[in-house]
């Protein structure tokens, strides 16, 4: 049973936007981050001020900026999800075999990627769903398996209001015991495989008893829960 809760779905008191903007918050000066595809890629929007990091992508490039604006988009110019991009002062473009041994010789110091279930274990499952047809895994499985610091963005139920935080994944693992924290449109959560989620804070104007109702896996609640700063 994917939720055992009976289908509670909280209203999203955080959109796309507002998860990516809190995950830049997580970004460090120097840094060399890959965004995957969907609300990762919001991220690149919301680089604070006084650092500098650097956007990787598998398809091969190294140094993206944040998205173009309408009329100014460069078809030539994508990321790996074929979207649109811009690229920044010193940008380097090359071929996927050279993308995939920066990520595989682990020089990619975060990684960001979308997720349909994650486990409270730090499973995941972002790359295909039974019965439906895929083009393919991308680099999702190399990046899980190569990086050390793993965030997941996604929604913390899925449209039918299913919980995607689960005891386990109902769905084809990406990687094992790979995620570290979560953001959601209801909280940030770190993984602590022994004892399940961390809930570490929780979005502007929810309940933690909101986020405990639609958590199906192992739930870790402190004494105290900060809302979310968002700048």
């Amino acid at each position: 049973m994917r939720n055992a809760l009976n289908n509670v779905q909280p209203a999203p008191m955080l959109d796309k936007t507002g998860i990516a903007r809190r995950i830049s918050q997580e970004l460090e000066d120097g840094w060399y981050v890959n965004l995957g595809i969907g609300i990762p890629t919001l991220v690149a929007n919301f680089v604070p001020q006084g650092i500098e990091v650097t956007f990787q992508s598998e398809n091969g490039i190294l140094g993206m900026g944040p998205f173009p604006f309408e009329g100014e988009e460069d078809a030539d110019l994508i990321n790996a999800g074929k979207q649109t991009i811009t690229a920044l002062p010193g940008a380097s473009i090359f071929d996927s075999a050279t993308s995939f041994a920066m990520i595989r010789g682990q020089h990619v110091q975060l990684t960001v990627l979308g997720a349909m279930e994650v486990s409270d274990t730090g499973d995941i499952a972002n790359w295909k769903i039974p019965g439906k047809l895929v083009k393919g895994m991308g680099g999702a499985m190399d990046l899980v398996a190569s990086a050390e610091n793993i965030i997941v963005a996604m929604m913390h139920t899925n449209r039918a209001g299913e919980s995607k935080l689960l005891s386990q994944c109902s769905l084809p693992l990406t990687g094992v015991n790979c995620v570290k924290k979560i953001v959601t449109n209801l909280a940030v959560l770190e993984v602590t495989p022994d004892a399940g989620f961390r809930l570490l804070e929780r979005a502007p104007g929810v309940r933690v008893a909101d986020i405990q109702a639609a958590t199906a896996g192992r739930l870790i609640i402190p004494d105290h829960v900060p809302e979310m700063q968002l700048g």
